[in-house]
């Protein structure tokens, strides 16, 4: 029994030994290199590419996206007019409040 566990034990010892002999003869300097990520690379070419990309995706607003704007811009206006007031009922949020007033400015009131 103590022959079979003296055994095992320089096995380990000569793998660990061997390990650490092939890792110190390994130059420092680059050895592991392709392991590293890739910088990131960024070029004219690139850059003119993703720039045309996004002048082409971006489009104006609709007419019924600009029109919702200037309802909600009317909504913040009167919301804070009667906030300030204390107009607005306790337990009303700004969502439940801006529902109301698009469908009564929509109603064309």
């Amino acid at each position: 029994m103590g022959r079979i566990i003296s055994r095992n034990l320089g096995a380990t010892t000569l793998a660990a030994l061997l390990a650490a002999g092939l890792i110190a003869m390994l130059p420092a300097s680059g050895a592991l290199a392709q392991y590293d990520k890739p910088e990131a690379k960024t070029d004219a070419k690139t850059d003119a590419k993703t720039d045309t990309k996004i002048e082409k995706t971006k489009k104006p607003p609709s007419p019924g996206q600009i029109a919702a704007r200037e309802r909600q811009k009317k909504c913040a206006a009167q919301w804070k007019e009667e906030k300030a007031a204390g107009k607005i009922e306790k337990g009303q949020s700004w969502p439940k409040y801006w529902s109301a007033c698009n469908k009564r400015l929509k109603a064309g009131g």
